[in-house]
């Protein structure tokens, strides 16, 4: 999903306050964490056909292959064993984050996850996404919520993978493209999958540059959130993955190697956590 990352991505490391300016205290290990968002965070189609599998979650999940946040901190303290949380759902998109904070709220979680953002770009046309200036606000509100409700909650914000990145690396490959078109997978990018021509390159540059908008609203709004938000720094974004990390049941969500590189990816680039060992 990525090519060469411009001055805009550069504008989302810097706004994300990851790396000298994102040091403070190492955090305590929390006691309760949630998983917030989209398919991706329910390790959707990363153990079978179509389903979630939410132990393979790059987040909560409990499965050893992937090493997610819940078993890196729980091996910190056990205070947070079986206090792993997922309150994501496959098509949310971020008009359902704010719901879903308050399950967090209410189950009193400490920290949580939030990656969404992939389903307001991925619909059937340009004109249905979602608009810049509304994901900026419903992201907001949510986090404007948890902080009334949890106000010592530390909140982590995924980036948003490059969705282009996608159709570069599996654009030469016939069953991508059969499932791409069959299962109307994310049409504002990948729809006409072999065409390079003008159009369809320029629809894929305007798609990939709103997901780029995404990240830099999510990285402003955990800014105005203050020091308990971190967000990776577009370490997601700008991870450059193959086939061999998304799933063959679509060729578009994360498999178990594709669920442990956003686990790796998020979590260093995340909290320092204080280990109490």
């Amino acid at each position: 999903m990525i090519g060469r990352l411009g001055p805009v991505l550069a504008a989302v490391v810097v706004l994300s306050g990851s790396g000298a300016a994102q040091a403070a205290a190492a955090q305590p290990v929390p006691e309760i964490m949630a998983a917030l968002g989209d398919s991706i965070s329910t390790g959707f189609n990363a153990c079978g056909w179509y389903v979630s599998c939410t132990s393979r979650s790059w987040s909560a999940g409990d499965n050893r292959e992937v090493t997610s946040h819940y078993l890196r901190l729980s091996r910190m303290s056990g205070t947070l064993q079986k206090h792993n949380l997922n309150y994501a759902v496959p098509g949310a998109t971020s008009a359902d984050l704010l719901g879903q904070v308050r399950k967090a709220v209410a189950a009193k979680a400490d920290y949580v996850t939030i990656l969404v953002g992939a389903q307001d770009a991925c619909v059937r046309t340009e004109q249905a996404m979602t608009s810049v200036e509304v994901y900026r606000r419903r992201m907001e509100a949510a986090l404007a919520e948890l902080r009334a409700g949890m106000p010592q909650a530390r909140v982590l914000i995924a980036s948003i993978p490059d969705l282009r990145r996608l159709w570069q690396v599996g654009k030469a490959n016939p069953l991508a493209r059969t499932f791409w078109t069959a299962g109307r997978i994310c049409q504002t990018m990948l729809a006409n999958p072999s065409s390079v021509k003008k159009a369809d390159n320029e629809r894929r540059a305007r798609v990939r540059a709103r997901v780029l908008a995404y990240n830099r609203a999510a990285a402003e709004a955990c800014a105005a959130f203050g020091p308990g938000c971190r967000t990776d720094g577009g370490a997601v974004f700008s991870f450059p993955f193959t086939l061999d990390h998304v799933s063959k049941w679509d060729f578009f969500h994360p498999n178990v190697l594709g669920q442990r590189v956003l686990a790796e990816q998020t979590f260093k680039n995340g909290f320092d956590w204080l280990d109490p060992r």
